[in-house]
């Protein structure tokens, strides 16, 4: 089963987090789920401050900068993952060092 493993953090805490031992301890988390076929792609994302929201009401279409969310805590990245099932990718996801600090959802691709 394939999915998308999105990570919700505040960013404040992120930038604290920036250190070369934290940046090994992503890398080694990488490399063990290369090896074991289970990354597949993935990727860090721009600060929240550069993003826009696009909606489209009534047919027109609305454009806002920044996201909107009741939280401090934003999509920074995503892994999409080549699991058995929801175990495992539960099993991988809680291994991730940014677990400590953050937020992951788990959602399946659909068919």
């Amino acid at each position: 089963m394939r999915f998308m493993m999105i990570h919700y953090l505040d960013e404040a805490v992120l930038d604290d987090m920036d250190t070369p031992e934290f940046d090994r301890e992503i890398e080694a988390w990488d490399d063990e789920m290369d090896r074991r076929g289970i990354l597949v792609g993935g990727g860090r994302l721009e600060t929240a401050s550069l993003t826009v929201t696009i909606r489209e009401r009534a047919g027109e279409v609305l454009i806002a900068d920044g996201p909107f969310a009741e939280t401090k805590e934003q999509i920074a990245g995503y892994a999409v993952l080549e699991c058995q099932d929801l175990t495992e990718a539960i099993e991988v996801s809680t291994r991730h060092p940014t677990v400590r600090f953050g937020a992951f959802e788990l959602r399946p691709y659909a068919d």
